[in-house]
């Protein structure tokens, strides 16, 4: 079974969507597992970046089904934003080339409301979300008042489930002091909504009984994950975290088959770190170094633009995402980036009121006690942008590569020396 989940092993941003892109040339099936619009995945092939925010990444490649799974939320105007930009590169989705889940959840116009209104009013203590709605939209699942896809493309439903949704919304919205829908936005967004419906119906059907189906006749399915464990809703930094499950064991449920398909767990980290939004981040480098870290490594949120904030490596919450998800193969990205900053620290440990923690502190208190406990690696010259194996590899750039794969107990398995496709190093196919 050539079979693999990709998850982000820090806190977001750490380049899935190439790797996604690398490891869809041997897949059949790609399938988003959770998550919406809120993520971000780039993929640069032949000087031409496309970012894809609810589309997997796989798309890239003509044959591959691509899957948005019943634990996706989904923005249809956005959905179909992204399938039109696809269609002007000539890689139209079609009915035989991408599913949504009919049982995966919509995001409807009030529920961004309710998070720019939500976000505004914390302040000071807001929780950096994208305000895409993201967060309203699952807790509608949770409550067991949401609109689903199978939903969503029946002309029938659309008026009495937005209805009632709405008369919710409202109440949360004055309870924020903010303006509360109006009889005629109401009217309009069922009209809105049912036609998003019609256009999206060619492409919702059973994703979970299609990836089985595919699955049993031995074709090979990538799951990708979106954000990162570091922001996963139970292991996460809490509640600095995103909505829904980022943690390998979710992309069973959030397709809808058993956990034996799932196959060996990619973890993405780059060779450094970096965050967006608020939340502690014991190694962030709030200096000149972390803004030269940013402006090298383009460290600017795909969805957002926001700048994100940049630190040295943290083995501590690498060995955490490691074992959260089971990692069993290492995608290390942005090695090229760390070239000439001279020596290179690594977390190694915290020290949280005098005394030495070598875990993950799932309290997000004691996490911004924490001060990183640093070991130096040697700096490394220039990376070659088109390495064909290890040897083209600086040594040390080589060393700091290997040892960590080794201090967290994995394979590493694609070690990326640039943002485009071929701009990496495959030392063990994970599909293979």
């Amino acid at each position: 079974m050539g079979n693999a989940v990709c998850i982000g092993a820090q806190w977001g941003d750490e380049g899935k969507g190439r790797i996604v892109d690398r490891l869809s040339e041997r897949a059949d099936v790609v399938v988003r597992f959770h998550g919406g619009n809120n993520a971000g995945h780039t993929v640069v092939v032949d000087g031409a970046t496309t970012i894809l925010h609810i589309v997997p990444s796989g798309v890239l490649h003509p044959g591959k089904l691509c899957v948005i799974g019943a634990g996706c939320v989904v923005d249809p105007e956005v959905l179909l934003q992204e399938m039109e930009m696809l269609a002007t590169r000539k890689l139209l989705p079609d009915p035989k080339r991408l599913v949504i889940a009919d049982e995966a959840h919509v995001i409807l116009p009030f529920h961004k409301r309710i998070d720019k209104a939500r976000e505004q009013q914390r302040g000071a203590g807001k929780l950096g979300t994208t305000g895409r709605g993201i967060g309203p939209a699952y807790e509608d699942k949770a409550a067991r008042r949401g609109m689903r896809m199978h939903d969503i493309i029946d002309r029938a439903r659309v008026p009495e489930i937005i209805r009632a949704s709405a008369m919710y919304a409202n109440s949360m919205l004055e309870a924020v002091g903010a303006e509360a829908l109006r009889g005629d936005e109401i009217e309009e967004m069922i009209a809105r909504t049912r036609a998003h419906g019609e256009k999206l119906k060619p492409f919702v059907d059973d994703a979970g009984a299609l990836v089985a189906d595919a699955a049993a006749a031995g074709k090979n399915i990538l799951f990708e994950g979106a954000q990162g464990a570091l922001l996963d809703l139970d292991h996460g930094t809490y509640p600095y975290v995103t909505s829904s499950n980022c943690v390998a064991g979710h992309a069973s449920v959030g397709v809808g088959v058993g956990p034996q398909l799932l196959g060996r767990i990619v973890g993405v980290a780059k060779a450094y770190a970096t965050r967006v939004g608020e939340g502690p981040f014991p190694t962030e480098l709030a200096d000149p170094l972390g803004t030269q870290l940013r402006d090298r490594g383009g460290e600017y949120g795909a969805t957002t633009g926001r700048p994100r904030r940049c630190g040295w490596l943290d083995l501590v919450a690498l060995r955490y995402a490691t074992r959260l998800n089971g990692i069993t193969d290492l995608a290390l990205t942005k090695l090229d980036v760390l070239a000439g900053f001279g020596d290179l620290q690594v977390c190694v440990a915290y020290e949280i009121e005098g005394r030495r923690v070598d875990r993950f502190p799932h309290d997000v208190a004691m996490l911004a006690r924490a001060t990183p406990v640093f070991e130096t690696f040697p700096g490394f010259g220039e990376v070659p942008d088109r390495p064909r194996s290890l040897d083209d590899l600086p040594a040390a750039a080589r060393s700091y590569a290997l040892t960590i794969a080794e201090r967290l107990g994995v394979r590493l398995s694609i070690l990326a020396a640039g943002p485009g496709r071929g701009q990496e190093i495959v030392l063990e196919d994970p599909l293979a």
